[in-house]
């Protein structure tokens, strides 16, 4: 069994390598990695400069003047200046045998001043071989420590395994994002977001990284925009409304995309004029399932990415199990209204007693944390079995003592039925359709956007029966 280095290893295995050479720009929590390869020994053969520019004049002087400090557009200027100046001055003295790097960061660490939420960019601009084009990674990190100086030294392991794991593991993706949290728990640190970019990162999608975070458990949600790349959810939810949709989208059916869009004409009734345009419509797929079975495929849920993209939406990839945590996440990232829009058999899981045995605030834990400030809930209807009712809010087959409080919560405007629906979409269901396409029966083309069928059948999705 191969032996994981400790960070101090990690730095030492790295000053140790005559072809590693570059600079550390860190802002904010003390200059935490570079410590480690002073530390470690032997940095004058890996550290070209070591700055930290906290003065906000310093910096904007160095970098340019900044709307936000602690961002990712200010880390990749960082790393960009840097980088830049590491070529220009060294390039021709010993470019021929030597990977230039720069690590930095910048970071709102907790202290006497600052006590909102504690999060931080960090990220490598480096060259994977000798005068190769540059590459670079990025991260996004929530930090839960409630003491600086412990913050500090969880940054300090991360930015040194990201190091590490740039020169030593860049062709495994997965033991990569796995390395990242060695000595490291989630209860310290989150990774939030991850993007790579160039040749050192060649030969696969880049959007399989961040899906690695959520397969790991090691943030609990990642967003990607309807162009397929991925965006960053606190920054993109700030100060919006959002109408979201749980569901498998294995793949998107008429009846989900009715579902989002009555949801969205619902919403806006309840949302000033002048907010509309600062609304999300937002599908949302958990993996959660998937992975208490170990069944999670990558390559399945980017399909359903691109096919939702397709469509003009965004996606949402999360770990929640239930809407409560779902619920409570969004409550994180904005301070507007949030709005589910659910089926009615959707409902009548959400007040299923048996879905919170195992939650230690049962269903009204749950369901408090479903519906908190500013949450509600619309439900779009079903059809009866035998086809002769429809089934709305009130007729969810819950137990009796339930019934009440769905009646509060419908008195409440907490809960409404969604009444203009096409009912040709009542019998159209994912499962169903996904049967149909690897059994290859006809008809299942009717029950989806033409996009979607056209995209199934030339990219054999969904184990469509392809000839090859």
């Amino acid at each position: 069994m191969e032996r994981t280095l400790d960070a101090g290893q990690k730095a030492f295995d790295i000053n140790l390598d005559p072809s590693i050479y570059g600079t550390f720009a860190e802002i904010g929590a003390g200059q935490e990695v570079a410590r480690y390869f002073f530390r470690a020994g032997g940095a004058a053969g890996t550290i070209a400069k070591s700055m930290s520019a906290y003065d906000m004049t310093v910096s904007d002087d160095i970098y340019g003047r900044a709307g936000r400090y602690v961002s990712k557009e200010r880390v990749e200027t960082m790393l960009s200046h840097e980088y830049d100046q590491l070529i220009e001055r060294l390039a021709e003295k010993r470019g021929r045998d030597t990977r230039f790097f720069v690590f930095a960061d910048t970071v709102a660490a907790k202290s006497f001043k600052y006590t909102d939420e504690c999060h931080g960019w960090m990220g490598v601009q480096f060259q994977h071989t000798p005068e190769a084009q540059m590459s670079r990674i990025v991260l996004h990190v929530r930090m839960r420590d409630q003491v600086n100086l412990q913050q500090q030294e969880a940054l300090g392991l991360l930015g040194t395994n990201l190091i590490h794991s740039c020169f030593r593991l860049i062709d495994d993706r997965v033991e990569f994002v796995k390395s990242l949290m060695h000595d490291l728990t989630t209860d310290r640190i989150l990774i939030d977001y991850i993007s790579v970019d160039g040749p050192g990162f060649a030969g696969e999608d880049h959007r399989l990284w961040p899906l690695e975070l959520v397969k790991r458990g090691y943030t609990e949600a990642i967003l990607f925009g309807s162009d397929g790349q991925l965006l960053s959810g606190s920054d993109t939810f700030y100060k919006k409304n959002i109408l979201i949709s749980r569901g498998s989208y294995r793949p998107p059916t008429h009846f989900n995309m009715d579902m989002l869009e009555k949801g969205k004409e619902a919403f806006c009734k309840r949302i000033p004029k002048e907010e509309k345009d600062a609304m999300v419509v937002l599908p949302e797929i958990s993996m959660s399932k998937l992975k208490e079975r170990g069944k999670v495929i990558s390559e399945d849920f980017l399909a359903r990415v691109d096919l939702l993209g397709g469509l003009g939406h965004m996606c949402l990839i999360t770990s929640f199990n239930t809407y409560g945590e779902l619920s409570f996440y969004l409550s994180s990232c904005t301070n507007k209204r949030i709005s589910f829009v659910m089926g009615h058999y959707n409902l009548q899981e959400v007040f299923n007693h048996d879905k919170y045995k195992d939650k230690p605030g049962g269903l009204f834990g749950g369901i408090g944390a479903l519906f908190g400030h500013r949450t509600d809930t619309f439900v779009y209807p079903a059809l009866s079995d035998d086809g002769k009712k429809v089934l709305t809010a009130k007729d969810a087959d819950v137990l009796d003592e339930i019934k009440p409080l769905i009646a509060y919560l419908m008195a409440n405007g907490r809960i409404e039925d969604i009444e203009e629906f096409d009912r040709e979409h009542f019998s159209i269901w994912s499962r169903t359709v996904l049967k149909m396409i690897q059994n290859d029966e006809p008809g299942w083309e009717e029950m989806v956007p033409d996009s979607v069928a056209k995209a199934v059948k030339s990219n054999c999705l969904f184990d469509f029966p392809c000839d090859i």
